[in-house]
């Protein structure tokens, strides 16, 4: 997506200023207002579906989640908009220009609503003129900001970030397919038979008896963690915790089914047979997404753990009849980032195919894969110990100019700095406490503890930093990916030979999920090769928005199927 020049595209303000009512307010190049129309609630779907398949104008809206799902319920999509909410997020914190926008409480994230809004929740506190003039000014006040960056980064962050809401919006709508008896047989093989009324599933409850049998306390209740331990440590197992990790360091025949019963524990709380009921209705998952939801740039989920689908659950996303999905992701983006980012031409020749740590291991940095990904993670994480902070050094030799960037960020973060991405999102600076104990470090008379203290504190912190700036630029690779792959799907005609439920995206192919890095579209089967070929389009253009001509390869892993299952 090309960030748009001032002035060159019809811009009008969305501004709902009732719980029945709403404004458009056209704008001039100049950001002047040129007309300003009252729509009532009757009025607005159609009204905004006239003007969009006219003009394609961008919409300026508070937020996508206040004003966008009330639109995709009347079947109406949006091409462009500039969100203010999430732009605001950017432009208070970024670090790219000298006076960045000042912070303002009614223009921050509200709580994210777990369900579509009524036409009750799209209006802020101000109602009528007042809620249209704070719009207009807190638009123009980005404007301003935008325009101080010169290279036009920040602009294209924030067109990026805001098609990000939309998208958001639109998979929330249009849902991930779900087969929901796919998945109840999935958790049966899994878990057991499922208990009638209450209680556990039959697997876990063999292995619960069985742990409780070598622990000898037949009454134990394994999901109490002090309860847990008393019992570990009366058989000699001194755990600290019961964590998977440091429970795998004891040898004790109770380790193997009680590790066993906690992962079937968490498969049945997180996305068991009560998760299927609340979530998926009338074959369709649709979480709640939330764009910008991390410090970094990456999105984060409200509800229904989006972002944390087992591997195991893949096979119940299933295309309806006469569809099929898209499925693509990219291999180690964040190190091919920091390539980039870096103008490190070694390690961009490392990257070239499909497996960049292969590439190091070739380079001769490390002899095997495996040291290869150790060290690449420990570079982009900081790590200083074990077999991460051991090969570290060796990349230092290797890829001068990618270590040089990630540690100069590291540096940055340790002395209480701030830190962007490359479109120009700024990390956030260290806490009050932070600064204080630092501050006392440095006393003459310092206590050693103090002083050791602050200097963990400050590692902890570069590490950070060091992560935000490769975490926040893959983040913006893949939101114009995104975009890039919604804008391409938008030039695909509809077909009428499919059957799907009723709505916007009833018979277009379209976005159904998104996790960091990986897509899966839901595409009537005649399609599917021209959405492939959007998908893989889309992602080199991404990388020629954000790096030009700079020879880095970002490949795609992307298969046509009918389950999302590998």
């Amino acid at each position: 997506m090309t960030a748009p020049a001032p002035g060159s595209e019809r811009r009008i303000a969305l501004i709902a200023v009732g719980p029945r009512e709403y404004t458009a307010v056209e704008l001039d190049g100049e950001d002047r207002e040129v007309e300003r129309t009252p729509l009532a609630a009757e009025q607005f779907a159609g009204w905004v579906s006239s003007v969009e398949a006219a003009d394609g104008p961008r919409w300026i809206i508070r937020s996508a989640g206040e004003v966008y799902a009330t639109l995709l319920r009347d079947g109406v999509r949006l091409g462009r908009s500039h969100d203010l909410v999430l732009c605001h997020a950017i432009l208070r914190d970024t670090a790219s220009v000298a006076s960045p926008l000042a912070p303002s409480a009614a223009w921050e994230r509200r709580e994210p609503m777990t369900a579509a809004p009524s036409l009750f929740d799209v209006f802020d506190d101000d109602s009528g003129d007042d809620a249209v003039d704070g719009a207009l000014e807190q638009y123009r006040a980005q404007r301003r900001v935008l325009s101080a960056s010169a290279d036009g980064r920040l602009t294209l962050l924030c067109a990026a970030e805001s098609a990000g809401g939309l998208i958001a919006e639109e998979m929330r709508i249009a849902g991930l397919p779900w087969d929901e008896g796919v998945h109840d047989a999935i958790l049966t093989a899994t878990l057991g038979t499922r208990p009638v009324a209450g209680g556990l599933p039959s697997h876990m409850v063999e292995l619960g008896d069985r742990v409780r049998a070598l622990l000898d306390d037949q009454t134990l209740h394994l999901d109490s963690q002090p309860k847990l331990l008393r019992a570990l440590h009366r058989v000699g197992v001194n755990a600290e915790s019961t964590s998977r990790w440091e429970l795998s360091e004891h040898d004790h025949p109770v380790i193997e089914p009680l590790l066993a019963y906690k992962k079937l524990s968490r498969l049945l709380s997180a996305n068991g047979w009560t998760w299927l009921s609340e979530w998926v209705r009338d074959g369709r998952f649709r979480p709640v997404y939330i764009p910008g939801g991390v410090v970094t740039g990456r999105w984060a989920s409200a509800g229904g753990g989006a972002l944390q689908l087992p591997r195991s659950l893949r096979p119940a996303v299933r295309a309806d009849p006469g569809w099929t999905l898209v499925v693509a992701d990219v291999a180690q983006l964040e190190p091919r980032m920091l390539a980039a980012m870096s103008s490190d031409e070694a390690m961009a020749r490392a990257a070239r195919g499909s497996d960049l740590y292969a590439g190091v291991v070739d380079s001769g940095a490390v002899a095997t894969r495996e040291e290869a990904k150790y060290a690449v993670l420990g570079a982009m994480y900081g790590a200083t110990t074990g077999d991460s902070g051991r090969l570290v050094p060796r990349l230092r030799q290797v890829y001068p100019r990618a270590m040089a960037l990630v540690d100069a960020a590291a540096r940055t973060g340790e002395d209480g700095g701030i830190v962007s991405t490359w479109l120009g999102r700024s990390s956030p600076r260290p806490s009050a406490e932070w600064m204080r104990l630092q501050s006392e470090a440095t006393d003459a008379d310092a206590d050693p503890a103090v002083v050791a203290l602050a200097r963990r504190r400050a590692r902890d912190w570069g590490r950070f930093t060091r992560n935000f700036v490769v975490q926040g630029t893959a983040a913006e690779w893949s939101l114009i990916w995104l975009a890039e792959i919604r804008h391409r799907l938008q030039q695909i005609p509809e077909v009428f030979t499919v059957a799907e439920a009723s709505g916007p995206f009833a018979r277009v192919p379209h976005l159904a999920f998104f996790l960091h890095d990986e897509v899966i579209l839901h595409v009537p089967q005649e399609h599917a090769e021209a959405a492939a070929a959007a998908v893989r389009d889309a992602a080199a253009v991404a990388t020629t928005r954000l790096f030009g001509s700079f020879p880095i390869d970002v490949p795609l892993d992307l298969r046509i199927a009918e389950s999302a299952a590998k």
